[in-house]
């Protein structure tokens, strides 16, 4: 059994503490025994867990694992500090504002011998998953993807890093990209943002990512891919059913460590998430760059 603590009790806490406290029965997740919790506020129990401090959980011998669910901002840090208390680290995405510290926390974990995983529970949908096998095998000539949603919450970081769960579509569906130009336009008083980054395919095909946040914006993915083979302009149905989508994480991130997944898969995640950090920053910096 591998003691844990969550860290962060806003949605994605509290839903690591429900799953840690009910995992499913024989699932990799059920190696994983809650020992507590860590937040800045004083809170009472969570599912009968007890809040226990910073300090504590890095230092208790029976805390093998930390689960980091606070704002993107706080992640290096907390990363840095678990690893070098040789914790195995799970922290949602993104797991650093730069490409360049990002980098530094893998080796850093390579290091100590630790599991550094940083979840994309996007990529676990239904509705992902049927457009993933949708657009096998077929060849773009070009396409859009417009998320919309309310103001990002302080702390989150630069739009193409918070938002980086789109990019990480992008990768995952048509390989490794470039970025060709990148604008931000925002009115702090409307807490309103739009980024548009222009990206190219390795075979030169045009894709447009656009990120839009304001108040009363509702939250929706909109898709245009148009194939060899035709239009795709609509996200499949999702199938109805399976694990929730935490859950799902998790059974991914427990298999990392007792040893389950093949180092090539490893190698692989770890290229895509690297890659779509860098190419987050590339944006940000096209972005903010002087006209």
């Amino acid at each position: 059994m591998l003691g844990t603590v969550v860290v962060g009790v806003g949605r994605a806490g509290r839903a690591r503490i429900a799953d840690l406290c009910d995992p499913a029965p024989c699932s990799p997740a059920d190696k994983l025994i809650l020992r507590g919790f860590v937040s800045r506020r004083s809170l009472e129990e969570q599912q009968s867990v007890k809040q226990i401090s910073l300090e504590d959980a890095l230092s208790r011998e029976d805390v093998q694992v930390a689960i980091v669910s606070t704002e993107n901002t706080s992640h290096e840090d907390l990363i840095r500090r678990f690893l070098e208390a040789g914790k195995h680290v799970c922290v949602e995405y993104p797991m650093a504002l730069s490409y360049g510290v990002a980098m530094e926390l893998w080796d850093l974990a390579e290091k100590k011998g630790k599991v550094l995983h940083e979840e994309h529970i996007e990529l676990l949908t239904g509705d992902y998953k049927q457009l993933k096998k949708d657009l096998a095998g077929k060849s773009l000539q070009e396409g859009t993807l417009h998320f919309t949603g309310g103001p990002t919450q302080e702390g989150s970081g630069f739009p193409s890093f918070s938002g980086i769960s789109r990019l990480t579509w992008l990768v995952d569906l048509f390989g490794e990209l470039s970025v060709s130009e990148a604008s931000l336009v925002q009115d702090g008083e409307k807490r309103s943002t739009k980024l548009t980054a222009r990206l190219l395919t390795r075979e030169q095909r045009p894709l447009t990512w656009i990120e839009e946040r304001a108040p009363g914006l509702r939250r929706v993915k909109r898709i245009s891919f148009r194939l060899d083979e035709g239009l795709v302009d609509e996200l499949p149905a999702a199938p109805p059913g399976g694990p929730g989508l935490f859950m799902q994480d998790l059974w991914l991130f427990a298999q990392k460590l007792q040893g389950l997944v093949p180092a090539a898969q490893l190698q692989a995640e770890r290229r895509r998430v690297l890659h779509c950090l860098e190419l987050a920053e590339r944006i940000q910096n096209l972005a903010q760059a002087p006209v």
